[in-house]
């Protein structure tokens, strides 16, 4: 199981190091259950410190997704830019970004930070237009693919994007789906939800020569929104953090696995994943009473 560190080693006489920053691109999420949210809340769990680029909002719920509203592609990289001249950044990771504008200039600055991994998730788009997927989904992979360092998505996802001809007795595994975008320059491709015969679930990375890391889980009751999101976010915090790619996939296997049997159902729609479930007191636990009378004065 995922294990936080609170605080710094008692018997260390240094200050701790400034946490890893990863530049984050992603839009809003209004339920709280993906986009923005989960990048900080997941990063922040696992010790790495998030520089949001806010690409556009979403007009959604726990139950679907009803519009988007993007920002252009200036102010995305104004956003980017004025951080990234003040702060260093140790990884970036890409969520949906809405437009292939938008992908141009994530594609960009990758390209000038070529020290910094890209972590990428495709997100299952299923809510939009079919031409709107197809316009996003070439420009990731012309854009985004040739410098993905990890490339995260469900394998439904990923199958019908990367492998929309596949015919067979079989469904494509995750280094099936490793090596088609590893034909378009993905190093490493991270596969989640897929179904194995024992009726558990499976998540695997893979290269195209070769799988890295695999775990099988049991199959959650309650279906989740933001679980991918979460993923991806610890797995590029974790590797902005100085963890090589093999351990790091397996410790963002384990902080998903805590994220998801905590998880709760605020609405009438999808579960969310518990991204501070860590902070959570155990059952015998009492919450401790916060004296007010001590509490910084606000500043804002």
């Amino acid at each position: 199981m995922f294990n936080h560190s609170f605080s710094p080693d008692e018997e260390s006489p240094h200050a701790p190091p400034n946490p890893a920053c990863v530049l984050v691109f992603n839009s809003n999420d209004p339920s709280g259950a993906g986009g923005l949210a989960a990048d900080v809340s997941a990063m922040a769990s696992v010790g790495a410190h998030a520089m949001p680029v806010m690409a556009g909002t979403y007009a959604r719920d726990t139950s679907r997704t009803y519009d988007f509203f993007v920002l252009d592609d200036e102010a995305v990289a104004e956003q980017a830019r004025a951080v990234l001249e003040d702060i260093e950044v140790q990884a970036i990771k890409l969520g949906f970004v809405g437009t292939p504008d938008n992908l141009g200039v994530v594609a960009g600055i990758s390209a000038d930070y070529p020290d910094a991994p890209l972590i990428a998730h495709m997100p299952d788009l299923s809510w939009w237009t079919v031409d709107q997927i197809e316009a996003y989904h070439d420009a990731f992979a012309d854009l985004i693919l040739p410098q993905t360092t990890v490339l995260t998505g469900n394998h439904s996802t990923l199958w019908r994007w990367l492998l929309p001809a596949w015919v067979g007795e079989r469904n494509p595994s995750a280094r099936d789906i490793a090596v088609a975008a590893g034909e378009l320059g993905a190093s490493f491709t991270l596969v989640t939800g897929i179904a194995t015969a024992d009726g558990q679930i499976e998540n695997t990375l893979a290269a195209p020569n070769a799988m890295v890391v695999s775990e099988k889980v049991v199959r959650q009751q309650n279906t989740f929104i933001g679980a991918g999101d979460s993923l991806c976010a610890a797995l590029a915090a974790l590797l902005a953090s100085g963890s090589e790619l093999p351990q790091a996939c397996a410790q963002a296997f384990s902080y998903l696995e805590g994220c998801l049997s905590g998880g709760f159902r605020p609405g009438m729609g999808q579960s969310i994943p518990d991204r501070l479930f860590w902070a959570q007191p155990e059952d015998d636990d009492e919450i401790p009473a916060v004296d007010v009378a001590k509490a910084p004065p606000d500043t804002a």
